[in-house]
């Protein structure tokens, strides 16, 4: 019998790829998506991902989006508030889950406070692609079908007019040596549109490119299937 799971759901390339991990396993049935989203922008929090295209998402994988919202101003207890109690909502829902997985590939300081943070909630971390070489894993999702844009850009570690290109061979190939080419230190962000996770690919138009906070530049992405 699988193990119910949640996923925490960002919208991004990883978080997909991690659900099609999960995907081919028998001993986990990933149940819902966990999304964490800021108060006013309705965007999630670190991608700025629209949440009718965190919806969209969700409907394509045939998962409920579960929502955790977070003021503008939020520190680390605010966030660790409303992540408990989105889960508290979560055991509701599904008596006896007790487990999140995360997309994360290699900090392994990020994991370390994953594992901290949710053990004290009595929740069990999964990261089913920690550790895997991340040149390798971005070809590989490339070539199984993963469609994705970069949604926000790191204008400080990589050139501000790469916000809204695909996530293809292409960009591979063009990113400086020192940028990891699934961004796992932060270089860039990405929105996902297709790929196996996914029962249909997702009808999403770009929008315009803006400057946050003098560094970080976030394209737009709205769904043709809905309201903006």
């Amino acid at each position: 019998m699988s193990t119910p799971v949640l996923l925490s759901w960002s919208g991004g390339k990883d978080a997909a790829w991690a659900l099609h991990a999960l995907q081919q396993r028998d001993d986990v049935q990933v149940v819902a998506l966990l999304t964490t989203l800021t108060e006013g922008h309705a965007r999630s929090s670190m991608q700025g991902v629209r949440h009718t295209v965190l919806q969209a998402q969700a409907d394509a994988a045939e998962l409920p989006l579960l929502e955790a919202w977070i003021p503008q101003a939020c520190d680390n207890a605010l966030y660790l508030a409303a992540m408990h109690e989105a889960l508290q909502r979560a055991q509701q829902r599904w008596p006896g889950i007790a487990r999140i997985a995360f997309g994360d590939l290699l900090l392994a300081d990020i994991r370390q406070w994953r594992e901290q943070q949710y053990a004290d909630f009595g929740w069990q971390t999964l990261f089913p692609l920690f550790g895997r070489d991340t040149a390798t894993l971005a070809r590989q999702m490339i070539d199984a079908g993963l469609k994705a844009q970069l949604c926000c850009v790191d204008s400080a570690q990589l050139d501000a007019d790469f916000a809204g290109h695909a996530f293809d061979h292409a960009l591979l190939d063009a990113l400086p040596a020192d940028v990891d080419p699934c961004g796992e230190n932060g270089e860039f962000h990405t929105c996902v549109s297709a790929g196996p996770m996914f029962r249909r690919p997702l009808q999403l138009q770009q929008g315009e490119t803006v400057l946050r906070d003098g560094r970080y530049a976030y394209t737009d992405f709205i769904t043709t299937a809905g309201p903006a």
